[in-house]
């Protein structure tokens, strides 16, 4: 077949056009998605009919072939190309190609046929020869569809759902405290090693294709270590003491309102995270990227849920701006509980994405007895540690502010960090047993992380810094964090397969609990990550 003869007929150069659609073909899966998108009938969205040869960027009057093309798009509207609005002429093309393309001008002139519309006999002629040349390419194609056809019809009818995906979890996860002391040094810590789980199923189901509703179960056995080492420091992110009672963790509907703004609602499990965008690159909620707990996302993210609302408006590509309100236990009926009446947490968040690079996020919690990050110094804690200390937790009100950064260097390295301050006040003297006051408490990190290291879809990642202490306070009884603690930690998420990964890792943490006299707290882990 020469040059010349695709000059002389438009129906052979629809044939081709059709068949230079897609990549080439090596399997028989790909000849069937090949097959698919050829079809005028069912096509996909990624390919989009030409109404005008000039739509096709890379096609111009200088090409040998634009008036053929050019023809064929205003005689048989045979031709389709990218959605980038390429046609990508100048590839090579299979028998296998060249029929399916066949195929596809042949429905779309049996479809001017039937309507009555005038066919150039000769283009009539040559496609009779053609469909004679390719006869056992366009059986074995026909009977490919129909092999896929059947295939569709019984994956349709043995689907779990029309509506909803199910996806899961499944941690595995080897660990201990390699060394360290609590009490002021007096009590080493017993190295023992653990294993346990953090296993999670979701169902994700939407209605318009433009909304989700997100169901969670979890369970797990996987423990804390903050009450073998003394302090919140270093604990881990997928830690999970559950039992391995099944519940449902987390529930909420997300939905569109209008073209740039998305609502959140939930009766249960809704966080800050799913309302603002918490930056880091190594946020993997426990499950990928940082080991820990503090490592994880800035603090500030940590306390607010679990009821309420979230919405997130976008101002253009560059401009995100989040708010919610969420209550805990907002299904309690009982006074000082409730929606409205218990405890609670208000957020907002500006993120500003200046270059796709970088992205830098500032944000703001109002909080009502949720001021607790359960990372950081026992002291930072306000709620828990007056509930060990005095049997009773004392109610708080905070005020917090962050400041978080991300920006991509390279592919391969995308530094970070983040900052916060919160200014937590004690609403009660739990009886005279502490006087009325607040507590100013920081936090803050750097982050370096490492995409695609050694393989694809793997990442490394080094975090350093400092888990929330107490800077200064006015409640005499309690005092503030004196000693300076860091945070060091280090990992290795490996990509083993596209559905399993194992990341070892090692969390350094100096002065833990914001004690000189404790000695140096070493907790390391081996997690190996399932997902389907």
């Amino acid at each position: 077949m020469t040059r010349n003869i695709f000059r002389s007929t438009p129906a052979i150069i629809a044939a081709s056009v059709m068949a230079m659609v897609s990549p080439p073909l090596a399997e028989a899966s790909e000849i069937l998605d090949q097959i698919e998108n050829y079809s005028q009938e069912g096509q996909i969205d990624t390919i989009e009919q030409v109404t005008n040869v000039n739509q096709l960027r890379d096609v111009s009057p200088t090409d040998w072939a634009y008036e053929a093309l050019r023809s064929l798009v205003d005689r048989y509207g045979c031709i389709v190309g990218y959605p980038n609005q390429s046609y990508r002429g100048a590839r090579a093309l299979s028998r296998y190609e060249f029929a399916a393309g066949l195929n596809a001008c042949l429905n779309q002139i049996e479809r001017l046929i039937a309507s009555s519309e005038a066919i150039v006999r000769e283009d009539l002629n040559t496609l009779n020869r053609l469909i004679q040349e390719f006869e056992a390419e366009l059986a074995t194609l026909s009977g490919r569809v129909d092999n896929l056809e059947s295939r569709t019809a019984f994956l349709e009818d043995h689907q779990f759902s029309t509506t909803t995906k199910l996806a899961g979890e499944v941690i595995f996860g080897l660990g201990g405290v390699v060394s360290g002391s609590k009490n002021d040094g007096e009590d080493d810590i017993d190295q023992v090693t653990v294993f346990g789980n953090r296993t999670r199923l979701e169902l994700e189901t939407s209605f318009t294709g433009e909304d989700l509703l997100f169901t969670r179960l979890s369970t797990g056995n996987f423990p804390s270590f903050a009450d073998e080492t003394g302090t919140f420091e270093g604990d881990l992110a997928f830690a999970e003491p559950a039992d391995n009672d099944l519940g449902l963790e987390v529930l909420f509907y997300n939905f569109p309102l209008g073209e740039n703004t998305q609502v959140i609602i939930g009766p249960t499990g809704v966080a800050a995270d799913d309302i603002a965008n918490t930056v880091s690159v190594l946020d993997g909620d426990g499950g990928e990227g940082a080991i820990s707990a503090f490592g994880t996302r800035n603090s500030i993210y940590l306390p607010p849920g679990d009821a309420g609302l979230g919405i997130i408006h976008s101002l253009g590509d560059k401009i995100e701006i989040s708010a919610g309100y969420l209550a805990s236990p907002a299904n309690d009926p009982s006074e000082g509980n409730g929606l409205f009446n218990g405890p609670y947490s208000a957020l907002g968040q500006i993120t500003f994405t200046p270059t796709d690079s970088i992205t830098l996020a500032a944000t703001y919690v109002h909080s009502y007895n949720q001021s607790d990050t359960e990372t950081g110094s026992s002291l930072a804690n306000l709620q828990s540690f007056t509930e060990e200390e005095f049997g009773e937790a004392v109610p708080t009100v905070s005020n917090s502010y962050g400041l978080q950064a991300s920006w991509a260097i390279s592919d391969k390295i995308v530094i970070g960090g983040w900052g916060a301050f919160s200014n937590v006040a004690a609403l009660s003297t739990l009886e005279g047993q502490i006087d009325r006051g607040s507590q100013d408490v920081i936090t803050w990190a750097a982050t370096l992380a490492f995409p695609d290291l050694g393989k694809e879809g793997s990442i490394a990642g080094i975090i350093v810094g400092r888990e929330p202490y107490v800077s200064d306070s006015s409640i005499d009884e309690l005092g503030d964090d004196d000693d300076f603690s860091l945070h060091v930690e280090a990992f290795y998420q490996y990509k083993v397969t596209d559905n399993i990964s194992v990341t070892p890792g090692l969390v350094w943490i100096t002065a833990p609990d914001s004690n000189d006299n404790n000695d140096d707290l070493l907790i390391g882990t081996i997690r190996t990550t399932f997902t389907f």
